[in-house]
């Protein structure tokens, strides 16, 4: 696959930084928002696919491949940062599909991408077949001719199945697999987050949780932390709270927010 010097540069970058001090990875849900993090001095970004979604009215889980590939490539143009897109379950239960999935994203422009073991039907994947699907996307990742930063995803904590110890082993089977970073969602103690850090030898993406600091997480072993779709509540939630203020008392206060978007967006 042809890749350009600045996704070269991209994909030099995204290594560096998990070979470097921990850092936070935020999620934007359009290039807007994009932007503003890459001007707030953040250093990577990453897709959320529940905040996509949501710029769709649409709940997660609802996007196609084809609809997250435009968004990936929407993303990338909008910041020099490098970008990790949630490619979900890799949109097909076989290995194959997983593989797709981590081309596609690569062609787009992204540096990095994660694969789920949740299979959208409704249950968790066999570990062995959760294996091989990574294993798939690891051998498509290792054939981009750069530095693709593969995530694997073990759903358990967020798929009503908080078993921390097959959490942990299937954490370690994807290392195997070829992950080049692990990744939990739904861990709630730096106890549960320690555990994780210290069962694999790769670096560790956490979920942020607002009970705990960026300082509680990596200090427990974590790498990187992302916020998944957080930040997109956080801006739908004022916009709800405006209009319900507007709806209900003809209250425009909300309105006189100020931003300084000749700043963020003068390049």
């Amino acid at each position: 696959m042809p890749t350009t010097a600045r996704q070269q540069e991209k994909a030099v970058a995204f290594a560096a930084l998990h070979a470097g001090a921990p850092f936070v990875m935020p999620n934007p849900w359009d290039a807007g928002s994009a932007r503003v993090l890459a001007e707030l001095g953040f250093k990577a970004l990453a897709t959320t696919s529940s905040g996509f979604a949501f710029t769709l009215g649409r709940l997660d889980g609802s996007a196609t491949l084809d609809e997250v590939i435009g968004h990936t490539a929407a993303l990338d143009r909008a910041t020099d940062l490098p970008l990790s897109v949630d490619l979900e379950s890799g949109y097909g239960p076989d290995p194959r599909s997983a593989a797709d999935a981590i081309e596609r994203a690569a062609a787009a422009g992204a540096v990095g991408g994660s694969i789920e073991d949740y299979d959208p039907g409704g249950h968790i994947y066999e570990l062995s077949h959760a294996a091989e699907r990574i294993a798939a996307a690891a051998d498509a990742a290792r054939g981009l001719g750069f530095a693709f930063q593969l995530t694997a995803r073990a759903e358990n904590h967020i798929r009503g199945n908080p078993d921390l110890t097959d959490t942990i082993a299937r954490l370690q089977a994807y290392e195997q697999a070829g992950a080049d970073v692990l990744y939990a969602p739904g861990l709630r103690s730096t106890d549960e987050i320690r555990l994780v850090c210290d069962a694999v030898s790769k670096p560790v993406n956490v979920l942020a949780v607002p009970g705990l600091s960026f300082s509680d997480i990596a200090g427990a072993g974590a790498q990187r932390v992302s916020v998944g779709g957080a930040l997109t509540w956080v801006a739908a939630k004022a916009m709800v709270e405006a209009a319900t203020a507007i709806r209900d008392s003809g209250d425009f206060t909300k309105l006189a927010a100020r931003l300084p978007l000749g700043d963020w967006f003068a390049g």
